[in-house]
Order: structure tokens, then sequence, then C-alpha cells
């Protein structure tokens, strides 16, 4: 049986994940989406601000920020074209159910290849077949 350590990340990301959505399709449709993601952000920096203090024992704060590389700017960039990308795709009518559904499998497959070009993860015949499985129920989704 898996253990609690294993399972509440992922229980998180799915709760979280579930909230976001229903966010995101709950920005006003006349508002510009460059701005509640200011407000966005300000909150989440407020609360990983929060989060570093109240949960973490590190170092400090100021010498936990000499670490950092690329990574945190480029996620910076990348998760502002999430989130707008949600936006419009919620202004443009896709469905909550819908819009989650269709990335998630295009991203499976993407990440697939991905895992095995960067990382070196095995590429298996069953994993092959996932694939075909994702693009398949991607046909019956949208029919």
């Amino acid at each position: 049986m898996a253990s609690f350590s294993y399972i509440w990340p992922i229980a998180l990301v799915v709760l979280s994940n579930v909230v976001y959505q229903v966010c995101s399709k709950g920005v006003p449709a006349d508002m510009s989406p460059f701005a509640s993601l200011f407000v966005t952000y300000l909150v989440g920096a407020l609360a990983s601000l929060v989060a570093f203090f109240a949960f973490g024992a590190h170092e400090g704060f100021v010498q936990e920020l000499r670490k950092v590389n690329w990574a945190p700017f480029v996620l910076g960039i990348v998760i502002v074209g999430l989130e707008v990308g949600f936006i419009y795709a919620y202004r443009a009518g896709w469905e909550v159910s819908m819009a989650s559904v269709v990335q998630s499998s295009f991203l499976a497959v993407a990440l697939l290849f991905v895992g095995h070009a960067l990382y070196a993860e095995t590429l298996t015949p069953t994993k092959i077949l996932g694939v075909v499985i994702c693009l398949v129920g991607l046909w019956f989704i949208n029919r």
C-alpha cells in the first residue's frame, strides 16, 4: 500500500487543480487576464513567503535566493502562459470538464516523449499503447 508521503502531494495537486479551474473560469469576462494574474501572483508571492517561514528549516531566505538558477525564471513565464491559456479557453467556450481533460491528454503524450528524450525514461510498448488510447479518447470526447 502506498504511504501517505506518496499520496498527499498528488491529492494536493488534484484538489488545487479543481479549485484552479473553477477560479480560472470565474475571472470576470471584462477583466484583463493579465490584471487578474497580477493579483494572483501577488497573493501567491505572499503565500509562498509565509509558507517559507512557517514550514522551512532552511538556512535563511536570502541564502535560499542565492541558490536560484534559470528554472524559476522560466517557470514564472510558462505559468503565465498556462494561466492565460485556460482563461482564454474558458472565454472561448471550453467547458471546465473538457478543457482540462483535453490538455491533460495532450500533455501526457508530450511528456512521455520529453521524459524519454531528456531524462532517459523508458518508452515501452505499453506506454505507446497508452498514448494511442489517449488519442482515441480525445477523438471520442470531441465528437
